[in-house]
């Protein structure tokens, strides 16, 4: 459920965009300044929450970050002014990343080490769901009565989450050796970066693709517009179809499952722009660039199996690499077609940035194997 309320507003936020800029008197482009500030929220609240509560229980962490969502995304409803929009929205996005990072960490602890990334995937669901199902809802909620209630909405359920999380999370005790300097180790460990580095390079492509969409589905496959929301919708079904399906091999093999999985996004890319010249196809294409999106959730168990005892901050600094692959595709992406490279090109792109992130995890791959050859 707290992953469903992060996902609908993380992602029904794009698709407001119109709504909330005409409500604050703004131009879109000033509006998307709003976008990123709630990513920028994610970038500095993930890793700064995760230091400076190591010594909290993770489930009052759970509660105390899931209200702060609730209030950041309560008090964005009710915004006045754009300025105080950009200021609650950065509020909205500072737990974010600290919140997934230490509910992967509980419901990791609540299964056997060979069903580790199943328990994260299971965590992970919510947010690809979302996809499906939250932002087109909130989206249709902010046309019917106002953009504000897709705000609102998700306040209601980050409340919920905290309901549930209070009623069911396991209740736990302080780590009395955790503190901000152990966390801190995290930042020492070679293959935490390069893990990181997999990630925010890696997963640039899938967000090169979904920022530019819209755009490629009007001007390039010419498709009547209220089949815009469905092509989407099939994007979600693959995010939350390859989160099904992938732990199942990751918990057998993590690393390699986690290279398969850049190897799939890079086909699936190149083939985009042979793709979008038809509904079927490219819808069939977004749908196989989606199910690569399970790497997010192989390389938040890696991140668990290289962090040592800094596992807050390393698992909540996924989501900052992964925020910062947001930024990164849609940026390249927008200099591919600026440069009169087509719409499509954005596939291309992506493509380029699943092979960055491919070669990284090699580097990453081949020192666990010569650290394992020195062991024995």
């Amino acid at each position: 459920m707290g992953g469903f309320a992060i996902g609908t507003t993380e992602f029904a936020t794009m698709s407001l965009l119109p709504y909330f800029a005409r409500g604050l008197h703004i131009d879109a482009p000033t509006a998307g300044h709003v976008i990123s500030a709630y990513a920028l929220g994610v970038v500095v609240g993930a890793p700064t929450i995760a230091v400076l509560t190591a010594r909290f229980s993770r489930r009052a962490l759970l509660l105390a970050l899931m209200g702060l969502f609730a209030l950041g995304n309560g008090l964005s409803a009710l915004a006045p002014t754009y300025h105080w929009m950009l200021f609650f929205r950065f509020l909205s996005g500072l737990p974010h990343g600290a919140y997934f990072g230490i509910a992967a960490l509980v419901a990791a602890a609540q299964v056997p080490p060979n069903r580790k990334t199943w328990a994260v995937s299971r965590v992970m669901l919510g947010l690809t769901v979302a996809t499906i199902l939250g932002v087109p809802f909130a989206n249709w909620l902010g046309q019917a009565i106002g953009w504000r209630w897709g705000f609102a909405i998700v306040a209601v359920l980050a409340l919920l989450t905290v309901l549930l999380v209070f009623l069911y999370a396991p209740v736990d005790k302080p780590d009395p050796k955790a503190s901000p300097l152990r966390e801190l180790g995290a930042l020492r460990r070679g293959q935490v970066w390069l893990t990181l580095a997999t990630g925010a390079i890696g997963f640039g492509g899938l967000f090169a693709v979904y920022a530019y969409l819209a755009s490629t589905l009007i001007a390039v496959t010419q498709v009547k517009p209220m089949l815009i929301p469905l092509v989407f919708c099939v994007f979600g079904t693959g995010l939350t179809a390859g989160n099904l399906f992938a732990p199942a091999f990751a918990d057998r093999a993590l690393m390699p499952t986690a290279g398969a999985l850049l190897v799939w996004s890079t086909i699936a890319l190149l083939l985009y722009p042979l793709m979008a010249g038809n509904v079927w196809t490219i819808s069939l294409d977004v749908f196989l660039i989606g199910c690569g999106a399970a790497l997010g959730t192989v390389l938040q168990a890696r991140l668990m199996d290289v962090a040592g005892d800094a596992q807050a901050l390393a698992a909540a600094l996924n989501h900052s690499a992964f925020n910062t692959a947001n930024a990164i595709g849609p940026w390249l992406g927008g200099l591919a077609i600026a440069a009169g490279y087509g719409w499509p090109s954005t596939g291309l792109v992506g493509a380029a940035l699943a092979v960055g992130g491919f070669l990284l995890w090699l580097i990453s791959f081949l020192a666990d194997r010569r650290g394992g050859s020195r062991q024995a």
